[in-house]
């Protein structure tokens, strides 16, 4: 449980990094943060979780991704984030004490809009698609609780994207791992997951036929359906 734990916290200890960085002063406005690899090494977590994390950055603008190597390597600090950042951490971390009711009900907000707004953009963006239809299929494929939410996870995330809001998608993308918690649970209280995929094939269809009504209805239903003591 405890390595499982430490995983699940690898992308909040990037972002926490960087704001002490950035408060202690040892970083300033164009300033450069090291490589990927080195961020990596040094707070010994996977370069997805250092990638994740830079991701979440530059989309606050906070950080501008450059390409090149050796002391060209890096993002370059454009902003103080100072309360952009800082918030964004507390309420990725925060949701360990939140109630199941908040967390549920700050999904079905977000979630609902995401939605609407993706099954829009449908046939104006259809590549954007590609993800929420890939996370889909493999949840079919999902035979434990663990993997079915892994997946599940990245479908939500993938529509959050497809919204083409950028920071709802960023927003999600940084809770997506303290919301494991809640999701894992909420799949293994119902045991079949045979509501839940016939919920996710609803959804898909209705935000790749832009049907926007739909959508926001299917969504609401699959929460109802994961989560129907607070329905």
């Amino acid at each position: 449980m405890a390595d499982k734990e430490r995983r699940t916290r690898a992308f909040e200890e990037v972002l926490f990094q960087i704001e002490r960085r950035i408060t202690d002063d040892g970083l300033r406005v164009g300033d450069r943060l090291p490589g990927e690899r080195q961020l990596a090494e040094q707070l010994q977590v996977s370069r997805a979780s250092v990638r994740e994390a830079l991701r979440v950055l530059e989309t606050l603008g906070v950080l501008s991704s450059q390409v090149g190597r050796g002391p060209d390597a890096g993002a370059v600090l454009t902003s103080r984030p100072d309360s952009a950042l800082t918030d964004l951490l507390r309420l990725s971390l925060g949701l360990s004490s939140l109630t199941m009711r908040e967390v549920v009900d700050t999904r079905l907000m977000i979630e609902r809009w995401s939605a609407e707004q993706a099954a829009r953009r449908a046939a104006l963006a259809p590549s954007g698609l590609k993800a929420v239809t890939a996370a889909m299929l493999a949840m079919e494929a999902a035979t434990g609780a663990e993997e079915f939410v892994r997946h599940d996870m990245a479908f939500h995330a993938a529509i959050a994207e497809a919204s083409g809001n950028r920071f709802i998608a960023a927003v999600m993308r940084a809770l997506r791992g303290a919301m494991r918690r809640y999701a894992i649970e909420a799949v293994e209280r119902l045991g079949d997951t045979a509501v839940l995929r016939e919920d996710h094939r609803r959804i898909h269809a209705a935000i790749t036929t832009g049907d926007a009504a739909a959508a926001v209805e299917a969504v609401t239903a699959h929460l109802a359906h994961a989560y129907p003591e607070l329905f």
